[in-house]
């Protein structure tokens, strides 16, 4: 019969991730063997409103409602059964940002995100009281900056948080988030697994303002994040049909489910998330030296993590492929967007190593690693460049990427950061093979892919879910993974060849040396 699948699986043992990405909000569910059964999604974009990058509330609620809605629908279609319950939810979203709150619950100011790079005078000065690298896209920068900016809302602030958190909150009523998270808002010490205390006390010094009277509570993987409310069940599904009291992970962010989705949470593991935004970030074996490029955050179970963020990757690959579909649509030919990425992202396969002197910028945004507080896209060629359909599309791959390059060699070259294992996840890499090459030729490392990636941040937070329901007493989050939920699991490797190696150093010397064009853009149109 149909929806004899999920009878057979007890639903008690399911869990739900829902992350809330730059363009996609996407909710999963995974059975007690961690493999997915059921999803929902639902696209949406950020708006540059007065300057700063944000999504309004509104749009926050509708889209976590579809999305939740959408998996309600393949469960029924898949299964024949409503989706009542579930073992564990939890909630992650693209980490950083700003969002205030008063006494009331009152939001104070708009949802500024992770791409805004408005806050550079609070970041510098934060740094050097610190002697911690704070980047703009730190909540505590955002904080600082309308501190010295004077805004009025400031003073009222009775809670501050993240989109994650913020979700949270709504879901359970507790203002508390995972370590992962938090080490986005404000340094962590990751020995007392809890922001760092001198730092804070520094910032009191500075501002007068106690910040553990406004900052979320702190919750390790595997620890309890709250039981979902009448409320906040009906916050997700307004229909009517969710029942409260399930268990709530605590929430995370993009990178810690990042992590979590590759098995990337060991010492000398590392992981590449490519998207609207692209990061890597490497579990080290101790905090390396202060760098402006490189942050340090943590595991979802509050081991050191050395991030390299850059606010820009797939936007301008997508607006290209826009352009395709609007040249195909207008010749009267059917070309699925998935498949119109596909052959393109084939295509750059068969361009030259180094793009035949092709040269693209793909920042939509401001860059903090190139130290860019705006971008323009950019597309350069000289009159004998071999402008080629290959090469034109190697070109924006290889731009894609060559931004977290740059921090990268810091990390490796200059702090001798040892990494075992690679792994790449996120749209880039959907197209087997394509991603994964480019990526490999900026690392000069083996990149592996594993099955699942596909499914990224939300599949990750639903492994957090399990780990919180299913867990034995003292099993590491390390532990669990490897060999309850990735010991079977199917991956590919693959390493790039000399050329191709040799091939993305040349583009890299181009990018680097036309930056001043880049920046001069910027500053003139």
């Amino acid at each position: 019969m149909e929806g004899s699948n999920l009878i057979l699986m007890d639903l008690k043992k399911t869990a739900l991730g829902i992350e809330l990405g730059s363009t996609r909000i996407k909710a999963v569910l995974i059975d007690e063997n961690h493999i997915p059964v059921a999803s929902g999604d639902y696209e949406w974009e950020n708006q540059l409103v007065n300057g700063i990058w944000t999504y309004s509330m509104d749009a926050v609620h509708t889209g976590l409602q579809s999305c939740y809605a959408a998996l309600k629908e393949d469960v029924r279609k898949q299964y024949g059964e409503e989706l009542r319950c579930v073992g564990a939810i939890g909630v992650s979203a693209m980490m950083h940002g700003y969002l205030p709150f008063d006494r009331d619950g009152k939001q104070l100011a708009e949802f500024r995100t992770w791409r805004n790079t408005i806050t550079g005078e609070a970041a510098e000065k934060l740094s050097a009281l610190f002697g911690f690298n704070i980047p703009q896209r730190w909540s505590i920068a955002h904080l600082y900056q309308a501190m010295l900016n004077g805004e009025e809302h400031v003073k009222d602030i009775a809670f501050l948080t993240t989109l994650a958190g913020y979700i949270h909150w709504r879901l359970t009523g507790e203002k508390l988030m995972g370590i992962g998270e938090a080490s986005g808002m404000f340094p962590i010490d990751s020995e007392k697994l809890d922001y760092d205390e001198g730092m804070l006390e520094k910032f009191r010094a500075l501002t007068g303002t106690d910040l553990r009277a406004i900052l979320p509570g702190i919750r390790l993987a595997g620890e309890s994040g709250g039981t979902l409310t009448e409320e906040g069940a009906r916050f997700l599904d307004p229909v009517g049909t969710l029942q409260a009291g399930i268990p709530v992970a605590p929430c995370e962010g993009d990178a810690g489910t990042g992590m979590v989705a590759t098995d990337s949470v060991r010492v000398r593991t590392g992981n590449v998330s490519a998207g609207t935004s692209d990061f890597a970030m490497i579990v080290t074996e101790k905090a390396p030296g202060v760098h402006r490029e490189i942050d340090m955050v943590t595991t979802p179970s509050g081991l050191p993590v050395a991030m390299v963020h850059c606010n820009n990757c797939t936007s301008d690959i997508n607006a290209w492929v826009n352009l395709f579909s609007e040249f195909a649509e207008m010749m009267g030919l059917k070309a699925e967007k998935g498949e119109l990425f596909t052959r393109l992202f084939r295509k750059a396969l068969e361009g030259e190593k180094d793009c035949g002197g092709l040269l693209s910028y793909n920042y939509f945004s401001g860059e903090g690693v190139t130290d860019l507080d705006e971008g323009r896209p950019m597309f350069l060629r000289t009159p004998d460049s071999r402008f080629t359909l290959a090469n034109f599309m190697r070109t924006h791959l290889l731009s894609a990427l060559a931004t977290l390059k740059i921090g990268l060699d810091i990390l490796t070259r200059t702090e001798q950061v040892r990494i075992d294992r690679l792994y790449g996840h996120g749209g880039f890499f959907k197209t087997p093979e394509v991603g994964q090459r480019m990526l490999s030729a900026a690392v000069g490392a083996p990149v592996s892919v594993m099955e699942t990636a596909g499914e990224g941040g939300p599949y990750g937070m639903a492994l957090l879910a399990a780990y919180m329901l299913q867990k034995e007493p003292g099993e590491t989050l390390e532990d669990y993974l490897d060999q309850k939920v990735f010991a079977g699991a199917r991956s590919s490797t693959l390493m790039a060849d000399e050329d191709d190696i040799a091939g993305f150093s040349s583009f890299l010397e181009r990018y680097r040396k036309l930056l001043p064009v880049e920046k001069s853009a910027a500053e003139l149109l």
